[in-house]
């Protein structure tokens, strides 16, 4: 019988294991959800890059199903005519993370891209369940689509891009509007797809790896979706043809790595186009850790390759 080997984990992604390993006090998972929100501001704080600098970063609202919902708009030159959008939502569970612990991704994507981008602070469990957070995420997509003058130029169409939770966002509400606006693309970062996922990466990685099996039964069972329901799980759905070209990045060491391995060979078994990237030896939240791992900003900078691919 073959000896199970042990994962290919990079020398800086392992730098930053042995230091959580090391941190005293509890686990997220551990206690309430505000006192979960400080944790992971404290962590974006100290293991993120720093936001570069970029000519228009201003907070706007958007009106919502509940009320003015917070989004943050980011552009790095000006624009005269019709341009993309790139609207984002941030991870974290549905549960945690804000406009602030994404403020360098998203600044970094307009600057290397010169999209604008807009950043969506929708409602957060367990104050707002299910499907509160898709709610917010499609009334924001719609009032872009309708009403352009709040980024400043003309739409021309929109990239719906998030990661972990913010990526299960992007999924479903492109799958939910792919024929009422213009969506030109979906970005997929490590995305949550299952609401009932069980084994693989989910217990393979379930401990030790920054997103812990734990964690994720703790988000769940603070977001209390219906986990049949495809806004819920769009790995669940029945329709997968006409949907959106897609570029689906995931972690080899990520507890959600098979879900989103997953949602990519069945957009790809639905005719869709696809790009599918995998980061080897690289862990869930990468891309809110790039200063504690240099190794993520190229990883972001590979997917934006793929993105303008995509695109083109």
């Amino acid at each position: 019988m073959l000896e199970r080997s042990e994962p290919h984990v990079r020398e800086d992604v392992k730098a930053l294991l042995a230091l959580l390993a090391e941190q005293e006090g509890p686990q997220m998972h551990e206690v309430d959800a505000p006192t979960a929100r400080q944790l992971m501001a404290a962590m974006a704080a100290m293991m993120e890059r720093p936001a570069p600098a970029i000519a228009r970063r201003e907070d706007v609202t958007v009106p919502g199903p509940a009320g003015p919902i917070p989004c943050r708009i980011y552009r790095n030159a000006p624009l005269a005519g019709p341009a993309p959008v790139l609207t984002y939502f941030h991870g974290g569970g549905w549960v945690i993370g804000n406009l602030e612990t994404h403020d360098s991704l998203c600044a970094e994507v307009a600057l290397q891209t010169g999209f604008t981008v807009v950043s969506v602070d929708y409602r957060l469990a367990p104050e707002a369940p299910f499907p509160a957070a898709t709610e917010d995420c499609l009334a924001v997509v719609r009032h872009l689509a309708a009403s352009p003058g709040i980024v400043g130029h003309e739409v021309s169409g929109q990239i719906l891009a998030g990661d972990s939770a913010g990526g299960n966002l992007a999924a479903v509400v492109s799958r939910e509007l792919v024929r009422e606006v213009p969506i030109l693309a979906q970005w997929l970062i490590y995305p949550g797809t299952d609401m009932k996922a069980e084994g693989g990466s989910l217990d393979q990685f379930a401990e030790g790896y920054v997103l812990t099996k734990a964690g994720m039964i703790w988000f769940i069972d603070h977001y209390a979706p219906d986990p049949d329901h495809p806004w819920a799980s769009p790995l669940r759905a029945s329709q997968w043809e006409g949907l959106p070209p897609a570029l689906v990045f995931t972690c080899s060491l990520d507890p959600l790595r098979d879900q989103g391995r997953a949602y990519a060979a069945r957009l790809v078994e639905g005719g869709n186009r696809v790009i599918f990237r995998e980061a080897e030896g690289q862990v869930h939240a990468c891309m809110q850790l790039r200063g504690a791992i240099p190794s993520g900003q190229d990883d972001l900078l590979a997917q934006l390759r793929d993105l303008q691919a995509l695109l083109s």
